[in-house]
């Protein structure tokens, strides 16, 4: 066992006028399995690299570990992974690494594949056995889930949870329960490590800002109470102070006015009461400082969707979706009705995507009231071609997330000229998805990839649109934004087709799930249209 000891760390990029840390002291154990979270651009993925050395700072950062960062590309991924293993992890036992596998429901024999013909979920269960190979390393992951399905990610979790020595960056709260034993957290103003598990450590955090919030009010009133009592008190001593001389104290008081000594006493008192006040006023403003400060604001999103003029939107019959001749998907019997939000559940490559993608070439060739066998379009997604019945009114409107975000460049403003949404309107929605007004000037290429994530849905949510189509619009998305979604997704129900794996989002956001592989079975053993709720 040993300890990281952080003091007194500050960073900040060059050119950029803010600190990502600044005088910021923490403690950890390499024995921990760390689960590691925090808002969207906060610094958690410079960290990482600042514990790899990567970057100067000031301050320490003390420890005797040695680290290893995930994710990472080997040098030559067109050779077969067997060797590629003998690069990351030269000293390796094959056996070992056979047995880390299996515990990743890895077959054996990918090892004799090229590694670049793996999946990305492949490669990272496979990179992520080969660190903890490494007796005595301590793992920096950053974020492993964005390229694995909703099963991957429960093998992941599991396969964690019987290791020690990392830190895991990740926002699925799942994920994060079943994985880790401690939190380390960034708030607004400060950084937290506590025992436990994501749900624990927002338990916790949920009755703390109660706390804080009923604590502030507390303040408020006091401070108001205290600034009136302060008022009415100078008033009364300026009313005692006026009264000592002149013909005022004279016409209130006659002959029998006390002397001036009686009447300075009495004024010095309500000064001195007065000065009482505006300490203890004070001090409530103090205290009231000292509130709030991690208290996460998630604004209301607000969100005006079409309404479809008929109850169903689009259907497909007996469909066959392929790339050329390659067959994607086979007896394809799809709905979707106004008002559903349709969850698409499946592995990795199962032709999830490829629904969106076919739905969205129909649409773009203008929509059909009835698309015979044979629609074939080579637009945006290469030669994709449906085969079958399909029902897409003509005239509706889509709005769509991509997985990429790699064509995200320039600024927000010439952005949304591309994309044809009011600036005004995406920018406002992105301050209330925690852009600060500074980051709002920046090219997008400086943004995290899960502040571009977050143009996309912007972009989307600017589209009074009849159908949203998300595929995995989560990947890199913060916890609280991801709530932030969920309840904007619970008020306003638009209809909807989802991609994605956190399993907590699509349980409370979902209405209606279909597993794609069914869309492989025959007609005859074929359950219709998926499980409604």
């Amino acid at each position: 066992m040993s300890m990281i000891q952080v003091r007194n760390l500050t960073f900040s990029y060059e050119g950029s006028p803010e600190p990502v840390f600044e005088n910021v002291s923490f403690c950890i154990d390499t024995d921990w399995k760390l689960g590691f979270t925090g808002r969207n651009g906060r610094g958690k993925t410079t960290f990482l690299k600042l514990l790899m050395k990567e970057y100067e700072y000031s301050g320490s950062i003390q420890t005797d570990a040695v680290f290893d960062y995930f994710p990472f590309s080997p040098e030559n991924e067109e050779q077969d992974t067997i060797l590629v293993a003998g690069e990351v992890c030269p000293d390796y036992d094959y056996w070992r690494l056979v047995k880390e596998l299996s515990r990743l429901k890895v077959e054996e024999e990918v090892l004799f594949r090229p590694f670049n013909t793996l999946s990305q979920g492949e490669r990272t269960k496979i990179l992520l056995a080969l660190l903890f190979l490494k007796e005595e390393h301590f793992l920096l992951i950053d974020e492993p889930t964005n390229h694995l399905d909703q099963e991957g990610r429960e093998v992941m979790a599991e396969y964690l949870s019987r290791k020690r020595g990392f830190i895991l960056v990740s926002h699925d709260r799942a994920f994060l329960d079943r994985a880790v034993d401690h939190m380390l957290v960034i708030n607004k103003n400060s950084i937290q490590v506590q025992k436990g598990n994501f749900s624990s450590w927002y338990s916790n955090k949920q009755k703390q800002d109660a706390f804080e919030e009923g604590e502030n009010e507390k303040r408020r009133k006091e401070i108001r109470r205290l600034s009136a009592a302060a008022e009415r008190t100078e008033r009364w001593a300026n009313q005692a102070e006026s009264l000592k001389l002149g013909k005022k104290g004279a016409a209130v008081f006659g002959i029998d006015r006390p002397n001036r000594d009686y009447l300075g006493e009495k004024s010095r008192k309500m000064q001195q009461r007065r000065k009482n006040l505006e300490k203890r006023r004070e001090a409530a403003v103090q205290e009231k400082k000292e509130l709030l400060h991690d208290v996460e604001s998630a604004e209301e999103i607000k969100l005006f969707p079409g309404v479809w003029r008929q109850e169903r939107l689009i259907w497909m019959r007996e469909g066959r979706i392929a790339y050329g001749e390659r067959t994607i998907l086979s007896n394809v019997n799809l709905e979707i009705r106004r008002g559903e939000r349709l969850v698409l559940q499946g592995s990795n490559g199962c032709g999830k995507s490829s629904i969106l993608k076919a739905i969205l070439q129909i649409a773009g060739a203008g929509g059909t009231e009835s698309a015979g066998s044979g629609a074939e379009s080579c637009g945006a997604f290469g030669h994709l071609r449906y085969e079958g019945e399909m029902y897409l009114g003509a005239g509706m409107e889509i709005s769509y997330v991509s997985q990429d975000t790699s064509g995200l460049s320039g600024s927000l403003s010439d952005y949304a000229v591309r994309e044809g949404v009011e600036e005004s309107l995406l920018k406002s929605l992105l301050r209330k998805l925690d852009f600060s007004r500074e980051q709002l000037s920046r090219p997008m290429e400086t943004f995290s990839q899960g502040q571009k994530k977050k143009v996309l849905l912007a972009a989307s949510l600017c589209r009074q649109a009849h159908l949203y189509l998300w595929d995995e619009p989560l990947n890199y998305i913060d916890v609280f934004s991801r709530m932030q979604i969920e309840a904007l997704i619970a008020r306003f129900q638009p209809t909807m087709v989802l991609i994605e794996h956190d399993r907590a989002f699509t349980e409370k956001v979902g209405s209606r799930f279909i597993q794609v592989r069914d869309f492989f079975a025959s007609a005859d053993e074929r359950v219709s249209l998926g499980k409604r709720r």
